[in-house]
């Protein structure tokens, strides 16, 4: 396991050159098609360096790609800070670390959302009160105005569930998450009222993983797991740290974290029994 920010651009590299064999082209030709000298294809596709948007089109097009879905991510995936058509989170890019930006770009594409959380409520159904009270636990000693400024990075990335065509979220919470009282009593009254709302609109599939369970794998840490439309090859697992994410990309990683929020989904409650469960612990059960 390493420490991999430019996960976007290895992603991005890793797919292009999967297109490239799939059209029966070697790097060579492709370069020659392109009017490019074959280095440029071999940076590309080993992410040594970054490629523009009309770059990733051209070699689309040259791979006969006419998957519009496939071809948006891609695109999407060249240009993640706004270097051609403003993306949102480019406003707060001086506050925000590569590998935050990273992880909201692929929250963003994501078509389908996993995550398995053993100590705070998932930050796409944070609540305003609770998003600031775990911000400030995090980076002790950060002033008041960098604190508002990430829980507006938070809370805007919850517009992700508000979109047309939202990413099918599936969270699995152990129960200390809903018993930890973060922000004190009535920002966590607030957070649990705001979870069971939200799945209820139909915005997460929410599931509970109660102490009578005992143990099970989610103690060794919590993850999130993004999958993406038209190919499995661009699967990744988020791991984070107090100063760092850690991006899993190899298919044997992405398998054994299936399969792991697979067993722990096995040891929850129902997601009917989950909204009572967690109805019971806001009101004193």
């Amino acid at each position: 396991m390493q420490h991999r920010p430019a996960v976007r651009r290895r992603k991005l590299g890793s797919e292009l050159r999967r297109l490239r064999v799939h059209a029966d082209l070697t790097s060579g030709e492709a370069a020659r098609r392109a009017g490019w000298n074959q280095s440029k294809v071999s940076r590309i596709e080993t992410a040594r360096s970054g490629v523009k948007a009309d770059d990733v089109r051209l070699l689309l097009d040259l791979y006969q790609v006419d998957d519009e879905s496939l071809r948006d991510l891609l695109v999407a995936l060249a240009e993640p800070d706004g270097a051609s058509g403003h993306r949102w989170w480019h406003d707060y890019r001086q506050l925000l670390p590569p590998a935050y930006r990273d992880f909201i770009c692929l929250e963003e594409q994501a078509n389908r959302v996993r995550t398995l959380e053993t100590v705070v409520v998932p930050g796409l159904l944070q609540t305003p009160g609770y998003a600031r009270a775990v911000t400030r636990a995090s980076v002790v000693g950060l002033p008041e105005a960098e604190v508002e400024r990430l829980v507006e990075v938070r809370l805007a990335r919850q517009e992700v569930l508000r979109r047309a065509a939202p990413p099918r979220l599936e969270a699995v919470l152990d129960e200390a998450v809903l018993r930890r009282p973060v922000g004190g009593a009535a920002v966590l009254a607030g957070q649990l009222d705001h979870l069971v709302e939200t799945a209820r609109r139909g915005l997460v599939r929410l599931r509970v993983v109660p102490f009578s369970a005992g143990e099970h794998i989610g103690l060794t840490g919590p993850f999130v797991l993004f999958s993406f439309p038209k190919t499995d090859d661009l699967d990744v697992v988020v791991l984070d740290d107090l100063t760092s994410s850690l991006y899993l990309e190899g298919k044997p990683e992405v398998k054994a974290y299936l399969d792991a929020f697979t067993s722990v989904e096995e040891q929850a409650l129902s997601p009917e029994d989950s909204l009572d469960f967690i109805a019971g612990v806001r009101h004193g059960a």
